[in-house]
């Protein structure tokens, strides 16, 4: 018998099988194969990796820098604004901002709307920025942006309407804290003002929630001035240079007495017969007040003028008259005697009349 020739190499052969039928040498060749065209890949974008990382940090870098900038502009021309207002208190336009309330709460609003909306330009185009970077198509993103921008526009147009109705309240600075306001739906004493509702303290001390889109007309009963007007109704008979002078006394001596003095930004004026009739005659005066002031100075000026009326016998009218009292006039029929059968109290008409006597307790 012969022996099988060897091979040519002197290998021995493999007990299992072939190298392709070797699971161990195919995954070594393959993680081999794989980790080469990694590194050839990475070889080869890594410039473009490099490029897309520092054009995110730039973009960011520059978003941030702009940020900050622009929110620092902003706070200086909120500062700048409130100086504004405070060298301006002693002028005629000091009546436009009344307290520092007012302007600290207007300047706040104010800075705040302005920084938000920066803010969220200036992130939202660095965010877009960025998708761009990453070739990311932004087409699909902004269209649906935009319909929902439109769906949630509809969804919430009071909300909306109400925001922008109190930024411009307050950018216009149509009132503030403190002011006194006549809204249409309610009035009184404003105690807070926001973006979305107006918070109003009423005559009775009730508070009104008032939403800012609500508003179709708004009457600042606290800016400027107020004018008091009073009206006095006398008789037409009475002397009209004599009633001119006692209106002109009461008003001089109200003008120099604190704290009147402060209140009336005016002299008080008798403007004249307002008119005529033919039992009565209205005289009209009339004071320029400080702000908020004018129901205030119109029940000082009644009290003082009745009080000088009657001291100068100056008759006020007007109105129902009350009726004189007179004495009440005679019954008739306590004149008139008794019927003749009332007359003898011994008779069953008289006994039938008679009050029922009172039971008397039965004796022990």
């Amino acid at each position: 018998m012969s022996l099988p020739a060897l091979p040519a190499t002197g290998a021995a052969p493999s007990p299992s099988g072939t190298p392709a039928d070797n699971p161990a040498a195919v995954t070594l060749q393959d993680a081999q194969h794989s980790a080469t065209n990694a590194a050839s890949w990475v070889e080869q974008n890594w410039s473009t990796w490099l490029a897309i990382g520092l054009r995110v940090v730039l973009i960011l870098v520059i978003a941030a820098v702009l940020r900050v900038m622009v929110r620092r502009a902003i706070t200086k021309l909120i500062d700048r604004m409130s100086r504004t207002a405070d060298a301006a208190e002693g002028t005629t336009l000091g009546g436009l901002l009344v307290n520092a309330e007012r302007r600290r709460q207007r300047s706040q609003a104010i800075g705040s709307v302005l920084r938000s909306v920066a803010s969220f330009l200036i992130l939202g185009t660095a965010a877009l920025m960025v998708l761009a970077t990453f070739q990311i198509n932004l087409a699909p993103l902004l269209a649906s942006a935009g319909v929902a921008g439109v769906a949630i526009g509809f969804g919430a147009r009071n909300l909306v309407t109400d925001f922008l109705s109190g930024v411009f309240m307050i950018l216009e600075d149509q009132y503030g804290v403190g002011d006194t306001v006549d809204a249409g739906v309610a009035t009184g004493e404003v105690i807070e003002v926001g973006l979305r509702v107006t918070k109003l303290r009423g005559a009775g001390g009730e508070i009104w929630y008032v939403r800012n889109g609500e508003v179709k007309r708004i009457g600042n009963l606290s800016q400027g001035w107020a004018m008091a007007g009073v009206d006095v109704t006398v008789r037409a008979s009475e002397d009209l240079d004599r009633l001119k002078a006692t209106l002109d006394a009461v008003a001089e001596r109200m003008s120099k007495e604190e704290p009147w003095n402060e209140f009336l930004w005016g002299p008080v004026e008798v403007l004249g017969l307002d008119s005529v009739l033919l039992d009565s005659m209205v005289v009209r005066v009339s004071a320029r007040t400080m702000p908020g002031k004018a129901l205030t100075v119109e029940r000082e000026l009644r009290w003082r003028i009745k009080r000088a009326f009657d001291a100068a016998d100056i008759r006020i009218v007007g109105g129902a008259t009350a009726p004189a009292q007179e004495d009440p006039a005679p019954d008739p029929a306590a004149t008139v005697a008794a019927p003749a059968v009332y007359s003898d109290a011994a008779s069953p008409q008289a006994e039938a009349a008679s009050p029922i006597p009172p039971a008397r307790p039965a004796a022990k």
